[in-house]
This record gives C-alpha cells, sequence and structure tokens, in this order.
C-alpha cells in the first residue's frame, strides 16, 4: 500500500468514525468484524459450497528442511471461491480493515508504519515469523 493510500484512509476513518470513538466500543467492533469474516468464510463452505475444506494433519515427510515447509503445507482449501462468496467475504475484510485502523488512529499509530515494520519483521525472521 502507498503512503498516501493509508494517510488518505486513516484520514476516512477517522471523518466517519462517530457513534463508536471509545476504544473499547472500536476494539469489540473489530473483534465482532473479525468473527463475521469468520462467518463469512464459513458460510462460502457451508451454504454455497464454492469452497470446500479438507482438513487433516499437515503430512511433513521426516526429511524435509525448515526451509523446505512451504512446498509441503496445504491451506485445506479446494476450490475457489465464486463472485458472491467473495464480494461479502472482501466487505467483511474492509470492517476489519476500518476498525483495525481505528484503532491505529485513536493510539497514533501509523498504518503504514504497522504494515511496513511488520514486513521488516518478516524478512528479518523469514521461516521463524509466527511459527
Amino acid at each position: 500500500m502507498h503512503k498516501k493510500c493509508c494517510q488518505d484512509f486513516q484520514k476516512t476513518v477517522d471523518k466517519y468514525l462517530i457513534r463508536h470513538r471509545s476504544i473499547l466500543d472500536i476494539l469489540s467492533k473489530h473483534q465482532e468484524a473479525t468473527a463475521r469474516v469468520n462467518r463469512a468464510f464459513a458460510k462460502a463452505v457451508t451454504e454455497c459450497g464454492c469452497v470446500k475444506v479438507n482438513a487433516c494433519r499437515q503430512q511433513i515427510p521426516d526429511s524435509a528442511n525448515y526451509s523446505d515447509l512451504y512446498q509441503y503445507m496445504s491451506s485445506h482449501i479446494s476450490g475457489e471461491i465464486c463472485p458472491s462468496c467473495k464480494e461479502i467475504l472482501a466487505k467483511e475484510l474492509g470492517h476489519c480493515l476500518f476498525y483495525f485502523t481505528a484503532i491505529c488512529n485513536l493510539t497514533g499509530v501509523g498504518l503504514e508504519d504497522v504494515m511496513k515494520e511488520e514486513q521488516q519483521r518478516v524478512n528479518a525472521l523469514g521461516f521463524f515469523h509466527l511459527s
């Protein structure tokens, strides 16, 4: 994301976040939005059926190196999300982003700074990031 895009989005969120300005409201709205993302994906599986989840234990050969794990790890998703489910999922992700950005605004954290710092951490830690 470009700096101007992040800054513009932060300004827009700040401008239109009126009713839920309390950090407690924003934290709970963010959690609710995250739950709605989960629900949107679950509906894509259980109601629409455009994607399937076939979860099982990851199959990793004993001889695999840590740097090779990516090629053995499965997302457990098969199929492709249909345009209708994708639209709903994107809308719910947008709500998550809105409230995440609101948290950034109230705490004085730049959205772009968060993204840059996380990218640097991921790049520096490589395979060991969040493992």
